[in-house]
Parts: structure tokens; C-alpha cells; sequence
């Protein structure tokens, strides 16, 4: 085997990190979404507070922790995005790559049961 092919093609690896950088993209989307819905949560209780308790919404702290748990899973992402970056660099410089789907399928499961939880939250509050 050839010096070239065994340390990978030049273009795998920098589609490696494009993949990585849109992966940081995607959980920074996701932190930044939670910490919209923590931040909203908290400003419609102070507008309740100003307003008065005639417009007082519904407060059972579903949001905050939806918030929270997002930018949770964000970092999350974010983590597993540079083990999987790593993992994907090592096996194009041996030659041995094999693709692998299982942060795809976990982050597209959470976000479909974020989704779900959501549009209850939504009906409910209507």
C-alpha cells in the first residue's frame, strides 16, 4: 500500500472537519435555542408580575427544564461530535473507515420527542 493511501486523501480530511464544524454548528443552534426558552419562561413570569395576576400564564417550570435539558444535550453534542471527528480522523489516516449513524440517530430521536413535547406544551397553553 502506497505512503498517500494510507494516511487518506487530503479531501476526506477536510470533509471530516467540515462535518465537525457543522456538528459545532448544530449544537451551539441547540444551546441557543434552550437558553430562548429558559430566558422566555423567565420573561413571561415577569410580565405576569407586572401585568398582574389576571394574566398570570400557567407555571409548572415544564420550560426551564425543557430549556435546560437542551443546552444539556447541545454540550452534549458537541462532545460527542469531536469523539466522533477524532474516531472518523484515525480511521481515514488507517484506511479502515467505517460509517457510523448513531449520533445522527440519538440527536434526531431527542429533538423529534423535544418536538412532540413542544406542540403538547403548545396545545395545552392555547
Amino acid at each position: 500500500m502506497a505512503e498517500d493511501q494510507k494516511r487518506g486523501n487530503p479531501s476526506d480530511h477536510l470533509a471530516n472537519e467540515r462535518t465537525l464544524l457543522a456538528w459545532t454548528r448544530t449544537s451551539i443552534g441547540i444551546m441557543a435555542f434552550g437558553f430562548v426558552v429558559v430566558k422566555f419562561s423567565l420573561f413571561v413570569k415577569q410580565i405576569s408580575l407586572v401585568l398582574g395576576k389576571d394574566y398570570a400564564v400557567h407555571s409548572r417550570g415544564y420550560s426551564a427544564v425543557v430549556g435546560i435539558l437542551l443546552v444539556a444535550v447541545g454540550a452534549a453534542t458537541t462532545v460527542f461530535s469531536y469523539i466522533r471527528y477524532k474516531r472518523t480522523e484515525a480511521q481515514l489516516t488507517d484506511g479502515t473507515y467505517s460509517h457510523s449513524s448513531l449520533l445522527i440517530t440519538l440527536l434526531t430521536g431527542f429533538i423529534f420527542l423535544v418536538s412532540l413535547f413542544l406542540i403538547v406544551y403548545l396545545i395545552e397553553s392555547a
